[in-house]
C-alpha cells in the first residue's frame, strides 16, 4: 500500500492545485456558482472535475494492484503513467476549452492505463481462481 500511497499523495497534490485556481478564480472573478461566460473558469473547473472523475477509479485500482502482491515496476509505471496522464491532460485543457495536444495526450494515457490495470486485475483473478485451481 506504500506504493499506492505514494501515487495518491502526488494525485491529491494535483487535485488540490487544481481546486486552488478554481477557487482563486472566482474570487478574482466574483463568479460564486457556474462559470459566468468566463472561459478561462469553464476550463479551471474541468480540468478539476475531469482529474475528481478519472483519479479515484485509477487508484483503487492500482491499490488492488498492489494488495494482489503485483511486481512494484509495474505499479510504479502504472502511478508515473496515471499521473503523468493527469498533468498533461490538465494542462492541455488549461490552455483552450478545445481540442489540444496535451488534452488529447492526457485522456489517451489516462484511458490506456485505466484498461491496462483492469485487464491485469481480470487476467490475475483467471489465474488465481481459474488456472491454478484446474493444475490441482
Amino acid at each position: 500500500m506504500r506504493i499506492t500511497g505514494l501515487y495518491a499523495a502526488l494525485l491529491a497534490l494535483l487535485m488540490l492545485g487544481l481546486a486552488i485556481r478554481v477557487m482563486l478564480l472566482r474570487r478574482n472573478t466574483s463568479i460564486g456558482l457556474g462559470d459566468g461566460g468566463n472561459r478561462t473558469l469553464a476550463c479551471a473547473v474541468r480540468a478539476h472535475g475531469n482529474a475528481i472523475e478519472y483519479v479515484p477509479i485509477g487508484l483503487i485500482l492500482l491499490l488492488v494492484l498492489e494488495l494482489n502482491q503485483t511486481l512494484p515496476v509495474l505499479l510504479h509505471a502504472f502511478g508515473i503513467v496515471l499521473l503523468l496522464g493527469r498533468v498533461v491532460h490538465a494542462l492541455g485543457l488549461s490552455a483552450t476549452p478545445g481540442m489540444s495536444a496535451g488534452r488529447a495526450v492526457g485522456a489517451a494515457l489516462t484511458l490506456l492505463v485505466l484498461l491496462a490495470m483492469a485487464l491485469m486485475l481480470i487476467w490475475q483473478y483467471v489465474v488465481i481462481h481459474v488456472i491454478a485451481p484446474s493444475l490441482v
